[in-house]
């Protein structure tokens, strides 16, 4: 733990266990230091933010890292993190990175397009490195994306100096071995920036605060649309009269994240209700 006095390894309260509430990085607390060292939590103060997976409280942006090439970029994972960020109040910021791999078709201009800050980084060239550091500043931030897409590397080259393990590609798999195992803090340029362990599959990115009723409100390039429908029932893919396919059809939404926000609404009606029961307790 941070303190004004230093740093401080602590132990929470037996407490909070028993009312389902578990510390997470980022989180506000008091701590009452003790005589043989270290200290104990004894409180946790309101979140501003949380996310149970990656486990993080109080950030305001999370930053979605893919990679270019090895793994392919997965856009349904991305369009899927944007969403659950944006319903839990967090901007969501697209990172690709491996540039030097394969330069970059049209997706990120397709994020661009669609209203987020978008930045194109390379890792062996350096490529985007300084614009990366400027954004992150004076913001409290997370990295997540999928397991490979060198989250580690880029804070390692933001920093410029080695300061986490990066691990290699998985041929046979065509994603990357983890190397983080944990979430933890780093200062950065007024703020703070966490990297995070890598997801090994679209599961580890459900946050399950998304329904059929809510989902467009969280593809921010929507928003312009929703209410001009035929119907107010509408649900957006592919509806009689629907403000926002006409949209796409006349380009002003890119077709790609159209596709997902239609595959997502799907996954959703085939799973109502579904609530994971490893979500940490919000205070």
């Amino acid at each position: 733990m941070e303190t004004a006095e230093g740093m401080f390894v602590c132990r929470p309260r037996g407490i909070f266990r028993k009312e389902g509430l578990k510390p997470l990085t980022g989180d506000i607390v008091a701590i009452k230091p003790e005589p043989q060292g270290g200290g104990v939590i004894e409180d946790i103060f309101d979140r501003t933010t949380w996310l149970p997976r990656p486990p993080v409280a109080n950030i305001d942006r999370l930053y979605i890292v893919s990679s270019c090439d090895k793994p392919k970029p997965d856009s349904y994972l991305i369009d899927r993190l944007a969403a659950a960020a944006c319903s839990r109040g967090i901007e969501a910021v697209i990172v690709f990175n491996k540039s030097d791999l394969l330069v970059p078709a049209d997706l990120p201009e397709v994020y661009r397009q669609a209203g987020f800050e978008t930045f194109i980084v390379s890792c062996e060239t350096g490529e985007g490195a300084q614009e990366l550091k400027n954004s992150l500043a004076g913001h409290v931030s997370c990295l997540a994306g999928n397991t490979g897409v060198g989250k580690s590397s880029i804070l390692n080259l933001i920093f410029g100096s080695p300061i986490l393990e990066t691990g290699e590609i998985s041929e046979k798999l065509g994603r990357g071995k983890h190397t983080t195992r944990q979430v933890e803090l780093y200062k950065i340029a007024g703020g703070y920036v966490a990297d995070t362990p890598g997801f090994a599959s679209i599961d580890y990115a459900d946050i399950n605060e998304l329904t059929r009723e809510n989902l467009a409100f969280y593809f921010i390039e929507f928003l312009p649309y929703l209410g001009r429908c035929k119907f107010t029932s509408c649900s957006h893919t592919g509806d009689e009269g629907c403000a926002v396919a006409n949209a796409v059809k006349t380009g002003k939404i890119p077709d790609q994240r159209y596709a997902n926000y239609c595959k997502i609404y799907q996954h959703i009606t085939k799973n109502p209700g579904i609530r994971d029961n490893r979500d940490f307790k919000n205070k």
